[in-house]
């Protein structure tokens, strides 16, 4: 049994994997998101990760697919009080940004799709700089309060808007954040690495890495002149064509076939390596694609071969 972890300075015990939500109700239909969860839950998973905007992106979609599907499978499975359950406000295009009415208006909604009472982790999903940090986690203060949120944490957010709200936090005796979702993977380690991870640090942030396999490069299946059917094909292109993406595919290569294991796997365990990293986010479309991710708690690299995909990476 895979030991959990404790995230940041909060009582919550998480898997060292989360499972990312964003493909539920989008490129997996009910029936493949369940068979996923499902999968995820047998394996000892217990940190989902979704969002309220999820996925508002695609034609057709108005948000809020994601916790849907997710709130039909606790509610099949009576699983509640089994995961922990982290969702994010300030995308839904019926409650953009983070005003304290919307805050609250949003946790409401996220809370009916989800079909719970409580929310354990609330992330603000991406930082509004246009509302004072004071009012922000005031709200959020007031959902924990009320017993709607347990835990709160940030996402997208700078090193200055977020020490801002820990000190405000910290001052006032309100609730603080307790983890950082950072943008953070072996090909875009400048936008974790530097201010803002040495913040989480000083802070004692639980960072939980979205992009974890860079929406499928690291997995290994996009390679220069191979033909991948998937929504996510273009948006790696920059990856797969660039020097640097391909000096981590071979790197990631050799580590894999020393272990006899996925290079999924193996780009999750330098990640989960990190300073601060708690647990990597990564999602799934069909069954067979969790046991990829599931067994990062099991493989351990050695100090040489972290040493080399931290180089191949540089």
């Amino acid at each position: 049994m895979t030991s959990l972890r404790k995230l940041g300075s909060s009582d919550l015990q998480v898997f060292p994997l989360a499972l990312g939500g964003n493909v539920f109700g989008w490129t997996a239909d009910e029936a493949q998101s369940f068979a996923v969860l499902d999968a995820y839950v047998v394996a000892g998973g217990n940190f989902i990760d979704t969002a309220d905007g999820y996925s508002a992106w695609v034609p057709g979609k108005e948000g809020g697919e994601s916790e849907t599907v997710i709130g039909k499978w606790l509610a099949s499975r009576s699983r509640r009080d089994d995961v922990v359950i982290a969702t994010k406000v300030s995308t839904h295009p019926s409650y953009k940004g983070l005003a304290p009415a919307n805050i609250k208006a949003a946790a409401e909604a996220s809370l009916r799709r989800l079909g719970t009472d409580h929310i354990d982790l609330y992330y603000t999903h991406f930082d509004d700089e246009t509302v004072p940090v004071e009012d922000i986690i005031t709200a959020l203060d007031q959902l924990v309060k009320e017993g709607k949120v347990r835990e709160i944490a940030a996402s997208n957010i700078s090193p200055a808007r977020l020490q801002a709200s820990l000190d405000f936090s910290e001052r006032e005796g309100l609730a603080r954040y307790v983890a950082l979702q950072p943008h953070y993977n072996l090909v875009s380690r400048d936008t974790y690495e530097g201010e803002l991870q040495d913040t989480a640090a000083r802070a004692g942030l639980a960072a939980v890495p979205y992009f974890a396999l860079a929406s499928g490069f690291l997995t290994g299946k996009y390679r220069p002149g191979a033909t991948v059917e998937s929504a996510r094909a273009e948006s790696v292109s920059k990856y797969r064509d660039s020097e640097r993406g391909q000096k981590v595919l071979a790197a990631l290569d050799e580590v894999a076939q020393e272990h006899d294991a996925q290079i999924a796997t193996v780009a999750l365990a330098w990640l989960a390596s990190r300073p601060t990293v708690a647990a990597p986010i990564a999602s799934a479309r069909t069954v067979e694609q969790v046991p990829a991710l599931v067994a990062v708690t099991d493989l351990s690299l050695t100090e040489r071969e972290l040493a080399g995909l931290t180089e191949a990476s540089a």
